[in-house]
């Protein structure tokens, strides 16, 4: 009779930590999908020139909230993209692209300084910021970015688009077990598009 007991005991663990394990899951599930809420969008950009490079103004609004202040603190690193895309209007014919071009920057939290930070991933540069509402709109304001210069274009009129996204990088060891299949931490704006004549 404590064998039955013991085997049945037995039986119900495995099931009790699959319930356990897919309850957070879907508890983590409900703070990704809740943590991108929010603006996420491309409010204004231009260009200017300067000795004949187009330099590329923007400014992004990103979402911010508990849940990703909530992240960082746990942890993970979240990448910010700035695409920017410059092509050639054609008549009779698609568009010819000229320039595709991506700023990405990361931002962590650094538990020890307790301050968050943002690193340039093609330089390497790195400022850091008090707060994450400090950081975000640091993250938020391009200024005289090179993106295509004079002799690339010809006479013509020429569409510039830019649109920004924001998804999760880097994770800790304890974390991509769980989280190595998801893509919930992802979005992107819309493009925000105009034309240049030249």
């Amino acid at each position: 009779m404590p064998r039955a007991d013991t085997t049945a005991l037995t039986a119900r663990r495995p099931l009790r930590l699959i319930l356990l394990w897919l309850l957070a899951l879907g508890t983590c599930g409900l703070a990704r999908a809740a943590a991108l809420d929010g603006v996420l969008e491309v409010r204004s950009a231009y260009v200017n020139i300067d000795k004949g490079v187009f330099l590329l103004h923007a400014r992004v609004e990103y979402p911010e909230s508990a849940a990703i202040r909530d992240a960082l603190r746990d942890g993970i690193t979240l990448t910010f993209d700035l695409d920017a895309r410059v092509e050639r209007d054609r008549h009779l014919w698609f568009s010819a692209a000229v320039v595709d071009l991506t700023l990405r920057r990361e931002l962590t939290y650094h538990a020890v300084s307790d301050r968050y930070v943002v690193r340039d991933t093609k330089n390497g540069d790195q400022t850091t910021f008090a707060t994450l509402d400090d950081a975000l709109d640091f993250l938020g304001k391009v200024d005289a970015w090179p993106i295509v210069v004079e002799p690339q274009l010809d006479n013509g009129n020429y569409t510039i688009s830019v649109r920004a996204g924001v998804r999760r990088g880097n994770l800790p060891s304890a974390m991509r077990a769980i989280l190595f299949w998801t893509d919930d931490w992802a979005r992107v704006s819309e493009w925000y598009t105009w034309t240049l004549p030249v």
